[in-house]
């Protein structure tokens, strides 16, 4: 009779709370595809109520390190996916992994496997010489225990041989696998270790996870790892595998194509809601909405929405959609952030006296910036000391006629009203009384007051600094 086994159907969702999780391997970064799945993950608890956990998959004892696993809580603080409870080390649930094996082991699930490597790859040598499938077949599946011998052996499910295994995926659709494909993986080693495929399932069904939304690399998992849940009697959760992202060349994502790491992407000087916007579009889809924040995404963000395709880099799109989010963002929270920028990427903080300027200076700079790099770069005139250096455009502008100009504007900045209006009025006034217009005065006062040809505006910089440190520079220049 052929058997066939429904996967996590993904149109019956469980009526308990939506749980979900990120189970990171702490050997490196945190790469930008794993926290775009974090942020899914995240989203889709978040916007429904429900509980978002996180798992450092470390049983790779020799690779895993305390400096990776911070690295990795770092980049998800910073895209600002906060977590419920207590991180779950899998590494020290290995004795209920254990305990799990032995169970399926008493209930005829699974059997003892005495097959040393070197019997394994005598098998799969002679399978590859007769030109037949190198898939293993264990001598010990169906043997008497009577002949077991005393020796170390490792734990196998028992695979169905015929059939076929239907995975449901939220995301993929109806995906099929033969059965006759399928090896009695292993569950537990020989040394009494358990395997990645055994512990993966164990902890997401002690940890109550509802949901796993993860990438499609980890599709054909999906059907050996059910074999621990039936062999349990465990519900299945819901499967969701979202496709990987690729460079702006099609191919994977690598070095190549620029930052792969989330904390890259700080250092560069991106804000965190543009990179969760961006990252929340990067293979989903809310209609025709590009920019959004983070509320709309949490009331949005479903699993229908995100594609079968993989994803493109599109680092012009990514600096726009920052661009935007820099212009709608509060002062405070703009400030706060470009601090950590700073921080981040080993820049010298803001004295006090910097940050009250930036902090009044924010509402003419954060339109005209997409990255914190360039928002620096345009507060140059309030984080240069006197005297200022012009850079070798602006100098040209200070030429004599010029500093005369300021040397007569000066004096008549002490007593006027320093309002913009007032400023604009006074500015028109002197360059007509040159036979000039305001075009014309306006670069050497840039080239005076930021050393700089382009700046943001000369009232905004002049209100900005005020009136005594703005005669002080051009005094300066004058002279």
């Amino acid at each position: 009779m052929v058997s066939e086994r429904l996967i996590g159907m993904a149109d019956t969702a469980p009526a308990r709370p939506v749980v979900t999780r990120f189970a990171p391997s702490p050997t490196g970064y945190l790469h930008i595809g794993g926290g775009r799945t974090a942020l899914f993950n995240w989203l889709y608890a978040r916007g429904r109520g429900g509980k978002f956990l996180l798992r450092i998959e470390d049983t790779d004892r020799e690779r895993s390190t305390p400096e990776a696993t911070e690295a990795i809580f770092r980049g998800l603080r910073w895209l600002g996916l906060d977590w419920d409870g207590e991180t779950t080390s899998q590494f020290e649930q290995r004795h209920r992994h254990a305990e799990v094996a032995r169970e399926m082991l008493a209930r005829g699930s699974a059997y003892k496997c005495f097959s040393t490597q070197e019997d394994i790859e005598a098998f799969r040598e002679a399978a590859r010489a007769e030109g037949r499938s190198t898939l293993f077949h264990s001598p010990w599946r169906d043997a008497d225990p009577a002949t077991h011998p005393d020796g170390p052996y490792a734990i196998r499910m028992r695979a169905p041989r015929a059939g076929e295994t239907v995975v449901e995926d939220a995301v993929q659709g109806t995906v099929r696998f033969r059965n006759d494909q399928l090896d009695d993986m292993v569950v537990l080693r020989s040394d009494g270790t358990p395997t990645y495929m055994l512990a993966v399932v164990v902890d997401d069904h002690d940890m109550g996870v509802t949901h796993v939304i993860r990438g499609d690399d980890h599709l054909n998992n999906a059907a050996r790892q059910q074999m621990v849940y039936d062999a349990m009697g465990w519900e299945v959760p819901v499967w969701a595998h979202i496709p990987l992202i690729h460079g702006p060349d099609g191919k994977k994502l690598s070095k190549r194509h620029g930052a792969v790491g989330v904390e890259e992407y700080q250092i560069i000087g991106y804000p965190a809601a543009g990179m969760r916007n961006y990252l929340t579009r990067l293979g989903w889809a809310h209609g025709d909405a590009e920019f959004f924040t983070t509320d709309q995404a949490l009331a949005w963000f479903d699993l229908p929405g995100i594609g079968r395709a993989p994803a493109r880099l599109d680092f012009k799109k990514l600096e726009n959609l920052c661009g935007q989010h820099m212009a709608a963002m509060e002062d405070a929270a703009l400030l706060h952030e470009l601090e950590a920028f700073l921080a981040a990427s080993g820049q010298p903080g803001l004295t006090p006296p910097q940050r009250d300027l930036m902090h009044s200076a924010l509402y003419c700079l954060k339109d005209r910036a997409k990255t914190f790099p360039e928002l620096v770069d345009k507060a140059r005139f309030i984080l240069t000391a006197r005297p200022i250096v012009a850079d070798e455009a602006a100098a040209r502008l200070l030429d004599p006629v010029s500093r005369g100009i300021l040397k007569t504007l000066t004096p008549q900045l002490q007593n006027a009203s320093w309002t913009k209006e007032a400023l604009e009025a006074l500015m028109t006034e002197t360059a007509m009384a040159q036979g000039l217009s305001f075009g014309k005065l306006a670069g050497p006062l840039r080239a005076a007051l930021a050393g700089r040809t382009v700046t943001p505006g000369v009232y905004d910089m002049m209100l900005v600094i005020g009136r005594q440190e703005t005669i002080a520079r051009l005094k300066d220049a004058a002279a």
